[in-house]
């Protein structure tokens, strides 16, 4: 029997999966020992990634492959907005500015854009983590920052997608039925990979910017 594409992904995977949720700068979000601002660099650094994966997603809205992974209730954009306004105030966008492992990510999802698999493979690697740890961590912020829906966490809050585990379950489902020989599928996983390790060092950046200004 064959294994599905998306546990064979998921296990080819999965300890860069680990090593990007152990990194410093979320233990350190998930102890509580941030400030708001602090807080608030991720938060940025996430603005400048999901500006670029949503414009993407956008421009491929009609392929027809990618075009399977577009859905505008994921779209992140408008959501960091009011994250940044309840953070920072209304002049959040003069003080924001995307760190070199945030700029170095963001080229590669444009990079990609014009291959079917590497889109889906930042995008599978960014939202399927947002509909899993990410909603443990905005129940975690929403206990240390006192945030409710409107601005703070709502980057974590996808209440147009109805019940998450329904959505993950036919997300999966599209990605097995992906048409895509063994090599592709070998050429994805990398990409998965290498989407992993672009998002740590972003959060090993903010680490280290945390660590620094104490």
């Amino acid at each position: 029997m064959t294994t599905p594409f998306s546990e064979t992904l998921r296990n080819a995977t999965w300890t860069d999966h680990e090593s990007a949720e152990s990194e410093g700068y979320l233990a350190e979000l998930m102890g509580g020992r941030l400030s708001e601002h602090e807080y608030g660099e991720m938060v940025a650094q996430h603005y400048f990634a999901y500006a670029a994966l949503d414009g993407v997603s956008r421009e491929l809205s009609g392929h027809p492959v990618a075009g399977r992974f577009v859905f505008p209730e994921l779209y992140r954009e408008r959501a960091l907005e009011r994250d940044l306004a309840t953070i920072y105030g209304p002049g959040w966008r003069a003080g924001i500015t995307p760190s070199k492992s945030t700029s170095t990510l963001v080229a590669r999802i444009h990079q990609v854009a014009d291959w079917p698999g590497g889109f889906i493979a930042h995008h599978y690697t960014r939202y399927l983590g947002d509909l899993s740890g990410g909603q443990f961590i905005r129940m975690e912020l929403q206990k240390i920052y006192g945030y409710r829906k409107g601005g703070g966490v709502d980057f974590y809050i996808f209440d147009e997608l109805g019940s998450i585990p329904r959505f993950k379950s036919a997300y999966r489902a599209r990605l097995d039925e992906l048409e895509v020989d063994e090599r592709e599928r070998q050429r994805m996983i990398r990409e998965v990979k290498l989407a992993y390790q672009l998002n740590t060092e972003v959060l090993t950046d903010l680490h280290r910017t945390v660590r620094t200004a104490a």
